[in-house]
């Protein structure tokens, strides 16, 4: 059986924290042959940096997907470019630095192929996500595919498993921050979950401090959000894989106790 760790969008200081403490007792416990975090909110809640990969990393985290905050930070570009483990979405266009997909090999000859996607509907224009998985699947070969799909609308995600079911192993949503307790199997045997949930401070609006967040609603106003501190959840899910090929999906809430 192959494990399939997936730890939902790290939120700053609070998130990297909750997967340091965190992560090693579910190594622990699940064994997981490969562990994938989406890292676009890692650094301060919007985007990456080298320190904040390497923390991670550090932690025990292969590979990451992202979505439309990767670039936030300048050197996303170059970490994008020399550091393979870091996904940013399969479609951005061509000439955007990285890449969209990661395979990673296993012991007995099987892989595990990780692909991080951006949904299109209320987010900044990207290519099709249908037709990019299509050109993918028509090249690639592996027998094991998670697909991290970043996106807003839940209709979008749901659409997106369904046309590619039975094609990939997993898809997997991201991006809004509230994990949906939706996990099922599909009729032709993909597994779905509409949002992994996020990596952050509990006490806040999707992981930013709540009084900001409130201002900004009740104004109109922009202001600069700032992820929240304090207690923590980690959220994400464990996607199983038989040999024959049979895929299944658990949520996972892990919520920290007083003090931590």
């Amino acid at each position: 059986m192959i494990r399939i760790l997936f730890i939902g969008d790290i939120i700053g200081r609070s998130g990297r924290k909750a997967v340091q403490k965190e992560l090693p007792g579910l190594l622990a416990e699940r064994k997981p042959d490969v562990i994938v975090a989406n890292c676009e909110n890692l650094a301060h809640g919007f985007g990456i940096t080298s320190d904040t990969i390497e923390e991670m990393t550090t932690a025990g985290i292969q590979c990451f997907t992202s979505g439309n905050h990767i670039f936030d930070k300048k050197e996303a570009r170059t970490l994008l470019e020399d550091r393979p483990y870091i996904l940013r979405p399969m479609n951005y266009p061509p000439e955007v630095p990285g890449n969209g997909s990661l395979t990673i090999p296993l012991p007995g000859g099987r892989s595990v192929t990780v692909v991080s996607m951006l949904g299109r509907a209320f987010m900044p224009p990207v290519d099709c996500p249908f037709r990019t998985m299509d050109r993918f699947l028509e090249a690639m070969d592996t027998d094991i595919v998670l697909v991290d799909f970043h996106g807003e609308a839940t209709a979008e995600k749901a659409a997106f498993s369904y046309e590619f079911d039975g094609k990939v192993t997993a898809v997997i949503g991201t991006h809004t921050h509230v994990q949906t307790a939706d996990e099922r199997t599909l009729p032709h045997g993909t597994v779905f979950l509409t949002d992994a949930g996020m990596t952050g401070a509990m006490d806040s609006v999707i992981g930013v401090e709540k009084d900001t967040a409130i201002r900004r609603m009740r104004t109109g106003i922009n202001e600069h959000l700032t992820p929240a501190k304090g207690m923590y959840w980690l959220c994400g899910c464990e996607v199983t894989v038989e040999g024959n090929g049979r895929a299944a999906i658990e949520r996972i809430m892990i919520k920290s106790k007083k003090g931590k």
